[in-house]
């Protein structure tokens, strides 16, 4: 049996501004905090057992996933890291096995979302028993590439800032003795700026979770004091609608001129996406094999790029190297079968997450290639699970 069985009078399709009426969440949250509010009302009636959720660390840098089951912790999970580069669907994967009847929320980006989707293909995860709120996703900056962007571009020292957001086509921090904002576009010409796979990204608005929230077209005076929200499924209208009835949300109609600014924004964004898979993909062409055997020619083989994968499922073996007719135990760099065998496996569920690029210890661009790869089978073959139900 899944989450919710009723069927609200809130319905899929709706769209409002939504914001918390709780001062301390208000005061930490960005756009009204009603994610976090909707969060704390699922897990105080026990709609949920447990919330999935990111907080900060040790600064802006360092964001944690941390599972929560006390309510009034969740408005220390308030707000967005834009440098915390994390994936959740292993997490949610992690939790599931060990508490299979456990009832979780979980904030998901796009990519979050369709590494679950992917994995729940293959029986990785139960999707009946997640409640999946979406935010939509600018992209990500790496932090270690944040730090230096802020030193060197901002010329500020990246121990002091103590926020940051994208906004308005601007990459924005605040400091100890200020604010200052670039553009997004000024930076990623200069090399810096979001992630690569971010930048290619398609899916900006994760509408396969059951409500979709953001900034993106909330104006008026409800502008950066509320969250947009679309509703996407019965659990997410049933959980908004009990929200509001037990007074921890309140709800205004969105502005049908907000509406439309949210369809530019994401327009926007997705040729935007569209201009950098056209100059990535094309700058692989005249020579993929050399490129591939390049570059991959610095693995240490530390396997960081299959554990990190959410759908990449090595066989289980004992924890022994499975033996290979063309992968030499211990050689090093692998033969280029090592990197090529895995491309294949996942050459029809990568989802761009670039956790295997991310996480590589010599800097190997792993998500291009396999980005590059899944992008070419889409338009050539049917998918081996079906078709998704998301643009990749």
């Amino acid at each position: 049996m899944g989450l919710f069985e009723s069927k609200p009078a809130v319905k899929a399709g709706e769209m409002v501004y939504a914001w918390t009426t709780e001062d301390k969440i208000a005061q930490k949250a960005e756009c009204g905090g009603a994610v976090t509010g909707l969060l704390k009302y699922a897990l105080a009636n026990k709609m949920v057992d447990a919330v999935l959720a990111v907080q900060r660390g040790q600064d802006i840098y360092d964001a944690v996933p941390t599972i929560v089951t006390d309510p009034d912790k969740l408005a220390g999970t308030a707000g967005s890291l834009h440098c915390g580069t994390l994936l959740l669907a292993k997490v949610v994967q992690k939790f599931q096995k060990g508490s299979p009847d456990k009832k979780l929320a979980v904030t998901v980006k796009g990519c979050d979302l369709m590494a679950l989707h992917e994995l729940a293909k293959r029986k990785g995860v139960n999707l009946s028993n997640l409640l999946l709120i979406g935010v939509n996703c600018g992209g990500t900056v790496s932090p270690v590439k944040a730090r230096s962007m802020i030193k060197e571009v901002y010329d500020v020292d990246p121990n002091l800032v103590h926020k940051e957001e994208i906004d308005k086509g601007q990459f924005i921090i605040e400091y100890e003795g200020g604010h200052k904002g670039i553009s997004i576009d000024e930076l990623e010409d200069g090399g810096y700026g979001r992630r690569s796979n971010c930048r290619r990204c398609l899916y900006k608005v994760p509408r396969q979770a059951d409500l979709a929230c953001g900034n993106w077209g909330v104006i008026g005076d409800k502008a950066g004091k509320a969250t947009f929200v679309e509703v996407c499924s019965d659990k997410g209208a049933d959980l908004l609608q009990k929200a509001v009835k037990g007074g921890a949300i309140a709800t205004a109609p969105a502005d049908p001129k907000g509406i439309e600014i949210r369809k530019k924004v994401e327009g926007a964004m997705v040729k935007l996406g569209q201009k950098w898979r056209k100059k990535d993909f094309t700058s692989l062409k005249a020579d993929l094999w050399n490129k591939i055997a390049e570059e991959t020619s610095r693995c240490i083989k530390c396997y960081s790029c299959i554990e990190n994968c959410p759908v990449c499922m090595p066989v289980s073996n004992n924890g022994v190297e499975t033996k290979s007719l063309m992968v030499e135990q211990g050689a090093l760099p692998p033969s280029p079968m090592f990197h090529m065998r895995r491309f294949a496996h996942i050459s029809d569920s990568c989802v761009n997450c670039g956790q295997c690029e991310e996480l590589c210890a010599m800097d190997i661009p792993l998500a291009l290639f396999s980005h590059a790869i899944r992008s070419e089978a889409d338009l050539a073959f049917e998918p081996k699970l079906g078709k998704p139900d998301y643009s990749n």
